[in-house]
Parts: structure tokens; sequence; C-alpha cells
């Protein structure tokens, strides 16, 4: 299984989203072709309701406790109640150009 299948699964699991796009960013950055080391999460969620920022990334750390300790590099998270993805229109913003490394030369 990838860590992209794996990370869907416990966000899955733990959040029961109404709508999750995990999305590996990998390629935009300095790093070997398959490392599967940057990932964008999407997650709406009911469990994030009465939670500021910083709650909402805390349930998703410990959700994905073992593959950040595991060589998960870097993690962008959007996370949001229906209401707030609805009052989006339903999009996330995109993620800004890799600052570091080889690939940003």
């Amino acid at each position: 299984m990838s860590r992209k299948e794996r990370i869907q699964k416990r966000l899955q699991s733990a959040l029961s989203p109404i709508h999750l796009e995990v999305i590996d960013e990998s390629h935009m950055h300095s790093v070997p072709e398959g490392a599967e080391s940057h990932f964008k999460v999407v997650a709406v969620s009911e469990r994030f309701a009465e939670q500021k920022l910083l709650g909402r990334h805390r349930l998703v750390n410990q959700a994905l406790k073992g593959e950040l300790e595991g060589g998960l590099h870097a993690l962008a998270l959007h996370t949001w109640t229906p209401q707030e993805w609805f009052e989006k229109g339903g999009v996330a913003p995109d993620s800004p150009q890799c600052m570091g490394g080889s690939k940003a030369r």
C-alpha cells in the first residue's frame, strides 16, 4: 500500500470526512522520484466543528503520527467544516512553488 493510500485510510477512519483529497506533491520538490514525502490534504469534516485551526491540525497529525515518524516530510493541511467548505465554493488553494532545492533554480 502506498503512503497516499495509508494517509487516506487513516484520515477516513479518524475524521469520517464528507470530502477528502490527498495529493502527493513530492514531484514539486527536490526529492528522489517516488519519494512520497510531500502531501497536501484537503479534509472536510464535522469533527472540525468547534475546533480552532491548531486543534484541527492536531487531529490530523494524531491520525498520521506513524507516517510523520516514518519519513513524511511535509504536510500542507486545509481543514474545514462542511459549512466552511461550501462557503469557499468547494475549492482549496493551490500550493505555492517550492522555494528550496535544485527545482527552485
